[in-house]
C-alpha cells in the first residue's frame, strides 16, 4: 500500500500511476452471494454446468460485482494520513472490457486524473481504476472514480 502524509503530496502525481491494490479472489460463493444480494441470478453467473456450454466456457462474475470491489481496491491500494473520512461521490465513466471468469484473482491499478477542492473542506480525487485479472492481458473493467477526502 502506498501512503501519503497529505493530499498536497499527491498534487505532483496528477496524470501518474498511484500503484496497485492487493489481489482478491472472485470465487463461485462470492458470485452466488452477489447474485442473491442483487436479485441478478442469470445462469452465466450462478449455474456453472450450464455456463460451461455458454459463450464464455464457464461462469463469469457480474460486471457490477467487479465494480463493487472498488472500495476494497482503494482500501488496499493507497491512503492519505491527513484524511479523516473518504466519501464515494460516484463514477464518471465505467466500461466492462472483458469477462471475469469465476475463480479469477483481481486487483486494481490506479492513476490520479484530477484533484479539485469542493465545498465542505474536501478534496475530490478523480482516479482511473483499471481492474486487472491475473493472466488476462487487458483490464476487465476501467472506471473513473470520484472520492471526496475530508481532512
Amino acid at each position: 500500500m502506498r501512503i501519503f502524509d497529505t493530499l498536497a503530496d499527491m498534487q505532483a502525481l496528477i496524470g501518474q500511476p498511484l500503484g496497485h491494490s492487493d489481489w482478491i479472489s472472485v470465487d463461485q460463493p462470492r458470485v452466488n452471494a452477489f447474485a442473491e444480494a442483487t436479485e441478478d441470478r442469470q445462469w452465466i453467473h450462478v449455474d456453472p454446468e450450464r455456463a460451461k456450454a455458454g459463450p464464455f466456457g464457464g461462469p463469469i462474475a457480474h460486471g457490477f460485482l467487479t465494480l463493487s470491489l472498488i472500495p476494497y481496491f482503494f482500501e488496499t491500494g493507497f491512503a492519505v494520513r491527513e484524511t479523516r473520512m473518504v466519501v464515494n461521490y460516484g463514477l464518471n465513466k465505467v466500461r466492462f472490457t472483458a469477462p471475469v471468469p469465476v475463480g479469477s484473482r483481481l486487483r486494481a491499478a490506479f492513476r490520479l486524473l484530477a484533484m479539485d477542492e469542493v465545498a465542505g473542506g474536501a478534496m475530490q480525487l478523480t482516479v482511473e481504476v483499471a481492474v486487472e485479472a491475473e493472466g488476462i492481458a487487458k483490464p476487465v473493467c476501467i472506471a473513473e472514480s470520484l472520492a471526496r477526502h475530508y481532512r
